[in-house]
C-alpha cells in the first residue's frame, strides 16, 4: 500500500521559516513528479511548487524567491523550504505524488496535509 506522509508544519511568525517534508512509501517502482499544494480557508486548493524526477521545478508567482522545492530520489521524498513567510501563506499544505507502484499504473497519491500558520 502506497502512502504519502507530510510533516514539518507549525506556527511561525511573519518572516519566519519552515521546512516541510513529504515521504512516499510502499512498493514504488518510479515517480514522475512530486508537488506541494495548499488550501487556505474558503479557498480552492492550489499548486504551490512541483518537482520532476529529473529535477526541473515550477513555482507559482506568489512564492517565487521564498520557497524552494527539492527532492531525494532514493528516499522518494520531497522537501519544501519556506522562507520569509507571510500571513497569506497560512494554509493546509498537501503533498501530491505522481508515481507508479509495482504492478500498477501511474497514479496520483495525496497526503493528509500539514497545517502552516503564519501569524504574529
Amino acid at each position: 500500500q502506497v502512502q504519502v506522509v507530510e510533516s514539518g508544519g507549525g506556527l511561525v511568525q511573519p518572516g519566519g521559516s519552515l521546512r516541510l517534508s513529504c515521504a512516499a512509501s510502499g512498493s514504488i517502482f518510479s515517480f514522475n513528479s512530486m508537488g506541494w499544494y495548499r488550501q487556505a480557508p474558503e479557498k480552492h486548493r492550489e499548486l504551490v511548487a512541483i518537482i520532476t524526477r529529473s529535477g526541473s521545478t515550477n513555482y507559482i508567482d506568489a512564492v517565487k524567491g521564498r520557497i524552494t522545492i527539492s527532492k531525494d530520489n532514493a528516499k522518494n521524498t520531497v522537501y519544501q523550504q519556506m522562507n520569509s513567510l507571510k500571513p497569506e501563506d497560512t494554509a493546509v499544505y498537501y503533498c501530491n505524488a505522481n508515481l507508479k507502484a509495482n504492478g500498477d499504473y501511474f497514479r496520483y497519491y495525496w497526503g493528509q496535509g500539514t497545517q502552516v500558520t503564519v501569524s504574529s
